[in-house]
């Protein structure tokens, strides 16, 4: 039978839950245990596919195409294990469960209510996930903060399944900020403790409590919170706030974070193998000599969230190098053909993520047109493979008004579309081409010399496709159609020839970027940008 970790948060928000559950699936992987990872999301919207990313950062796509909250990157680039549609839950998915099932007849005419079928529903959600995957130890993130409404039925439903398997086989861990005062010069512990009793007034009493701080706390405080909070003395853990993010297990193992988990749940597991992730860490660290600066051109800079996988896959393809990337955050609005020289001329490559909607475009198209002009590697994802065909068809192909049906359904050339059988006429929600679908690399292309396949799989979250009736125009002009669908009715990726790097894919690749095992496409785009600056250096 899977085990049970539950993670939740107190006194402010953002503390790093989703990293130290991260961290501690990496952690107990490393001791040779099998580790599944969800989030549980307070809010109501059914998943956070039509969200604002100003609002949400980035939706993450699993391999089976489910759009998840950005959490879920964390944990498979930690646990380097690819999650599901079991890995997210929210309410807004718990309620329409609930009342499709009442509807359907499923309860038998009962009243429905929160207890029983509201928290019976989130335990099925968790426990689905221990049996889907034959994991050792299930680790569940329940978003929020103790004492929001909207948590409240997963705290109870995470209280009942520890009643249910037994607290041998459950465990809570607690995170809390322990902030630090200027004016007296000291941390201060109440808000943990009133935390801490919020969540025990929930019928949770956590086993352990990690404590988020900005500097390293003194050995007084980790025993004034044992005692106040009702745990073992070692059971409080320190989290403190690092320059990289990939340095957490490390932290957090130095506090034996791991083995008291083990203990805690009466686990014997040798000692953590931590000798790779020990030199990823050295590899990101301050001897690193070579930097490279990236032209990130999207339409949603104003939070980093929003492009959260591509900034963590540049930064792996980093580690890989040896190399620092530094990330020039532009956005696309304030990029015009008249600023687009200052803006870009001294970057080392550009990179167009994915989005939707009119705003922003012609600023990345700009990017686009500069980077092909000048030689300036370029890596189009989604979007932004979109843009770099829409710029090659305006300005190499001579269809000067080409557009896509996205942002100007009157223009004359449509070069991206909706494909036969797609409709205008439909919701927004969960009717994106979502999940891994396969594509076929033509050889001898930047594709195929960056894969070193000719067959891959890719994840997927877009609704509007190349236009085909313009593959043969745009093919004569020079653009190379290096990925198609294996029954060859996509395309999926393109390039240029007699460039250094300019590669726009359909796909996704940043969703399988790895700290230890980086993205071969992110590999060869930051290859390209340390070879131009090498260039430009000497």
């Amino acid at each position: 039978m899977s085990k049970y970790i539950f993670v939740t948060g107190g006194v402010v928000s953002g503390l790093g839950k989703g990293i130290t559950a991260a961290s501690l699936g990496r952690l107990l992987k490393a001791r040779g245990l099998k580790v599944a990872a969800q989030k549980l999301d307070p809010y109501i919207n059914v998943d956070p596919g039509t969200m604002s990313p100003y609002q949400h950062g980035e939706v993450y796509v699993t391999e089976d195409g489910a759009e998840t909250d950005l959490d879920l990157g964390h944990y498979e680039r930690f646990i380097d294990e690819d999650l599901n549609r079991y890995s997210n839950l929210t309410t807004g998915k718990v309620y329409w469960n609930v009342l499709n099932k009442e509807r359907r007849g499923e309860y038998l005419g009962s009243t429905v209510q929160v207890i029983p079928h509201i928290t019976n529903e989130i335990k099925e959600f968790v426990y689905s996930v221990g049996k889907k995957t034959n994991a050792d130890i299930v680790i569940t993130e329940i978003g929020g903060t103790i004492g929001d409404i909207e948590s409240q039925p997963f705290i109870e439903a995470a209280r009942q399944i520890s009643l249910e398997v037994g607290r041998e086989n459950c465990l809570f861990i607690h995170v809390t900020l322990v902030p630090y005062l200027q004016g007296s010069g000291e941390h201060k512990t109440k808000p943990t403790q009133h935390s801490v009793k919020e969540l025990q007034g929930m019928g949770i009493h956590p086993s352990l409590v990690v404590l988020r701080c900005n500097e390293p706390l003194e050995p007084s405080i980790f025993q004034k919170i044992a005692m106040f909070c009702n745990v073992k003395p070692d059971c409080v853990i320190e989290n403190r706030t690092l320059p990289n993010i990939y340095e957490a297990p490390l932290m957090l193992e130095d506090s034996h974070f791991s083995q008291v988990v083990c203990r805690e749940l009466g686990i014997c597991a040798p000692a953590p193998n931590l000798s790779d992730w020990e030199e990823l860490v050295r590899k990101s660290g301050s001897r690193v000599k070579k930097h490279v600066t990236i032209g990130l051109v999207g339409k949603y800079v104003a939070l980093h969230d929003a492009y959260l996988s591509v900034a963590e896959a540049l930064r792996h393809a980093g580690f890989f190098h040896n190399a620092q990337i530094a990330i020039r955050w532009i956005d696309s609005e304030s990029l015009i053909s008249e600023n687009s020289c200052g803006m870009l001329a001294k970057l080392d490559g550009i990179l167009v993520p994915g989005g939707f909607g009119v705003r922003g475009i012609e600023g990345m198209i700009q990017a686009a047109k500069y980077a092909r002009e000048h030689a300036i590697p370029y890596l189009g994802i989604c979007l932004g493979m979109q843009i770099a065909v829409i710029e090659f068809a305006r300005n190499v192909a001579g269809l000067a008004d080409a557009n896509s049906g996205e942002f100007d359904e009157d223009c004359l050339h449509k070069v991206i579309d909706f494909m036969p059988g797609q409709s205008e006429e439909i919701d927004k929600g969960g009717t994106l081409r979502l999940g891994a679908y396969p594509c076929n690399i033509l050889p001898g292309t930047m594709m195929a010399r960056c894969y070193g396949t000719f067959r891959i799989s890719e994840r997927h979250r877009h609704r509007y496709e190349f236009n085909n009736n313009y593959r043969k125009k745009l093919a004569e002009a020079g653009l190379v159609l290096s990925g198609l669908s294996p029954d060859e009715s996509l395309v999926e990726t393109v390039e240029l020839d007699n460039h250094p790097f300019y590669v726009g894919v359909q796909y996704h690749p940043e969703f399988k970027s790895r700290p230890n095992r980086p993205h071969p496409l992110f590999v060869g785009f930051i290859e390209a940008a340390l070879k131009r600056k090498t260039a430009a250096d000497d």
